[in-house]
């Protein structure tokens, strides 16, 4: 892909210290606190151990202090006396404590905190490995991660900061903020005299755009997620891959050559650009016919060990690319990439319905029926009544009534809505604010937003322009703009958003689409930093997902980053796709 950049992007902070900060604790807390001396992974399965006590570092949720009771009331039952010590990260929360006292354990159990917040799975990349936080704040309304969060801020902040311009948008983006705020005062003092590393961060709740999230993706790390799916920077590739009866476990990040040239290409670059890197290797290969033995040796002892890496990590990209052909082609994805579009551009509507019924009759998949569903809501405001029946009676029929709960809760976040009476008014209300002043317009519209929490869609895409009018076929070897990650089709509304908050200093000029978005938004009342070209913060910014963050959202700011001249740092709850919102939706419960 060709990128043709303003101006050189700055470095941006060096994470590594998060990693020996992280390191450092944990070491203390468990050899030299506890003295351990074996680590056991959390699963349903008992603990062989001679040991006298017994040390458990677990996230602060239920099932894992089920677990732990499970294993205390074993032991009870057994007459054997252990210690044992819960370590909760990042942080311990009351609900917890209940269960303990529940299962008859609290007073057998001691308990600690290790405060580690941020996992660093690449060098622009920080996630809080917290997948639960969307359906927990978004579905359930609990606020318990809020301050996780916030703190997590206020870490970096202390690091790298202080941070002088904070944008966001959204509820839960203004309580982190408020938080975070309240953690900077009682700090006041620690990092002021310090140059800041990191200028502008921007915070925003993942309900302003699930759009995004819903639609399927094509750069090449997205189809590595959605296809065998990234765990903490890592994934595990089966023998289809592999070519062999073994799976390897690859770490992606900048560190693999390969995948950092191709990570955030469109798929139909990839195939392209492995066969000219597999033709340049077997050049390098082929140099050492014509070496002396003192050439020889420089090769082996210099060379050989990085080509034959590189090697390995290109058979593995191939066969993975090999492996996504295959299972997309299976899917017929062109066509579902057709009806998805056509749902951005909001043509041939009922063609598109039709094809989603067509999904879930052939029982392709319960998640991904849903997905379809959900992205044809959110993009049409809504399903009308006639189609939201017919659409949940045959998912029903063919998936189990069961998922009567999982289009409850789907309801309930403004997934997949049925429209009402009254609540299909964006072309009245536009309309009417063409007639009457701005104020008057705006009263107009907060006066139908206030029917029920809307998608608007429709509206906020044309205000942004997301869909490009492109005159032939979309460029995707040379792209122009960040609607390369969905083929030229839509440009990402959550990267559109933070586009236009960068280049206009805040929200002035964005009132119609905050308004659209639901308000919530909030900005510095004066910029903190001076404009200052040779300060390469100015160019560093801190961008904040709160609900999970989609590698597609993460590509098309990277391209940002290249053509803008910025550096983008990506900071988020959990990695999140499609797939894992849909099952977030199926297995929560009301």
């Amino acid at each position: 892909m060709a990128f043709a950049g303003r101006r050189d992007a700055p470095d941006g902070p060096d994470f590594a210290v998060l990693k020996r900060l992280a390191r450092d604790q944990l070491i203390y807390l468990l050899e030299q606190q506890h003295e351990v001396d074996k680590l056991y992974k959390v699963e349903n399965k008992p603990i062989v151990s001679t040991s006298d006590q017994l040390c458990f570092l677990v996230r602060p949720r239920i099932k894992n202090m089920k677990y732990v009771a499970d294993i205390v009331n074993a032991d009870k039952a057994m007459g054997r006396s252990r210690k044992y010590k819960i370590i909760f990260s990042p942080q311990k929360f009351y609900t917890c404590e209940l269960v303990l006292e529940e299962e008859g354990i609290y007073g057998d159990v001691t308990c600690d905190e290790w405060a580690f917040y941020l996992l660093p799975l690449d060098e622009d990349l920080l996630s809080m490995e917290l997948p639960e936080f969307f359906r927990d704040y978004f579905l359930e309304g609990d606020q318990r991660w809020i301050s996780t969060v916030a703190r997590a801020l206020q870490l970096l902040n202390s690091l790298f900061g202080p941070f002088a311009n904070t944008y966001g948008i959204g509820r839960c983006a203004k309580m982190v903020y408020e938080v975070w705020r309240e953690l900077v005062e009682e700090s006041e003092g620690d990092s002021q005299a310090r140059r800041p590393e990191i200028s502008h961060v921007f915070l925003m709740d993942r309900d302003v755009d699930y759009v995004t999230a819903l639609c399927s993706q094509v750069v090449y790390e997205g189809l590595v997620d959605d296809t065998f799916h990234i765990k903490c920077g890592s994934v595990d590739f089966g023998p289809d891959v592999t070519s062999s009866d073994r799976s390897f476990k690859v770490l992606l990040n900048a560190q693999d050559k390969v995948f950092s040239e191709i990570r955030n290409e469109h798929f139909s670059n990839v195939f392209g650009f492995l066969s000219q890197k597999a033709r340049n290797l077997q050049t390098q290969y082929d140099r050492r016919r014509g070496m002396d033995i003192k050439q020889m040796k420089n090769f082996v002892s210099q060379e050989l060990k990085g080509l034959k890496q590189e090697h390995r990590l290109l058979s593995l990209h191939i066969g993975a690319c090999e492996s996504i052909m295959k299972k997309k082609t299976k899917q017929d994805f062109q066509e579902l990439l057709k009806t998805e579009h056509s749902l951005l551009e909001g043509f041939d509507i009922r063609e598109s319905t039709s094809y989603i019924e067509e999904h879930i009759d052939r029982q392709v998949s319960p998640s991904e029926s849903l997905r379809l569903m959900c992205l044809l809501s959110v993009t049409e405001n809504g399903l009308i009544p006639k189609d939201y029946r017919s659409l949940k009676t045959q998912y029903l029929q063919s998936y189990g009534p069961e998922h009567l709960l999982t289009f409850h809760n789907l309801k309930r976040i403004g997934l997949l809505t049925e429209q009402a009476p009254g609540e299909t008014l964006t072309a009245v209300e536009s309309k009417v604010s063409k007639l009457v002043t701005d104020r008057a317009a705006g009263k107009l519209t907060d006066a139908f937003n206030s029917l029920a929490r809307k998608s608007n869609f429709r509206g906020i895409s044309k205000k942004l322009g997301l869909i490009p009018r492109v005159d032939g076929e979309y460029n995707l070897k040379v792209p122009r703009d960040m609607a390369y990650v969905f083929s030229g089709a839509y440009v990402p509304l959550s990267c559109k958003i933070i586009e236009q908050v960068l280049e206009r200093k805040g929200w002035l000029g964005l009132e119609e689409v905050v308004r659209l978005l639901n308000g919530n938004e909030f900005a510095p009342t004066e910029p903190v930093m001076e404009e200052n070209p040779a300060w390469e913060a100015q160019r560093v910014i801190l961008a904040v997902f709160l609900g999970g963050c989609t590698f597609s959202e993460i590509s098309a700011l990277r391209f940002l980053g290249k053509e803008k001249g910025y550096k983008f740092i990506f900071l988020t709850t959990a990695i999140t796709s499609s797939a894992r919102l849909m099952d977030a939706m199926l297995e929560a419960k009301v």
